[in-house]
């Protein structure tokens, strides 16, 4: 199969999913509005799961296009709270995809497409010494409360909550750009995040270094106790 007729399946099962949710979504459906035979769409994606999961990933990239002019903030948390407001509202546009996303049981690989453009956002937050706890943890409770937003508004509307999560998680995770003072776990975990750039140190040197300061920001986010003065 080539990628036009990909594309037209994908492209028909979309518009399917978004006039008739998922149990409007057949392959006898799909293979009618597509133009093509059913066995095409097995032999292409392999099973229902496998569509579903180009679906999403259809889903996310149309979104992340209209986004691909965009300006990073001159405050990385700004473009945080601007990230969290555009995801949200995608949920919300595309209610279906949201919940095939979020679907524990089919455990789509597509639904972690948007991690990235995430990623890159927390990552220069993580430079700007702004985050109070380490990357990877930022994203989880990022994309975790994000995700837990949209499904909640999609069962229930409220007009202050998505504002409200949002602002609770940044408060979370990052310092205000008003702070005097800043936890030495912030200048660790900014340190940690402009590693790849320290070319003066060789690959091994930079990967002990790492070491080194992970196990820092692990000790001080557990609260470990501190050496004992020397006489």
């Amino acid at each position: 199969m080539n990628d036009a007729t990909r594309a037209r399946i994908v492209a028909a099962a979309y518009r399917i999913l978004a006039k008739q949710g998922r149990e409007g979504l057949t392959t006898r459906a799909v293979a009618e509005a597509a133009g093509v035979q059913q066995p095409a769409i097995y032999r292409e994606f392999v099973d229902k799961r496998g569509l579903l999961d180009a679906l999403v990933a259809h889903g996310v990239a149309r979104y992340f296009a209209e986004k691909a002019a965009h300006i990073p903030h001159a405050d990385p948390i700004e473009d945080l709270r601007a990230g969290w407001d555009g995801y949200v509202a995608f949920g919300l546009a595309n209610p279906a995809i949201a919940a095939l996303m979020a679907d524990p049981e089919l455990k789509l690989s597509s639904a972690q497409a948007g991690l990235p453009y995430l990623e890159a956002r927390v990552h220069r937050a993580a430079l700007a010494g702004r985050l109070r706890v380490s990357e990877p943890q930022a994203v989880s409770m990022l994309h975790a409360a994000g995700m837990g937003t949209v499904l909640a508004l999609l069962e229930r509307p409220d007009p202050e909550l998505s504002a409200a999560t949002r602002e609770a998680i940044l408060a979370a995770i990052a310092h205000s750009p008003r702070a005097e003072t800043r936890p030495i776990a912030s200048a660790v975990i900014a340190l940690r995040a402009a590693l790849p750039e320290l070319v003066a140190l060789t690959p091994r040197e930079r990967d002990l270094l790492d070491e080194w300061l992970a196990r820092l920001t692990t000790s001080r986010a557990g609260g470990g106790a501190r050496p004992a003065a020397r006489d």
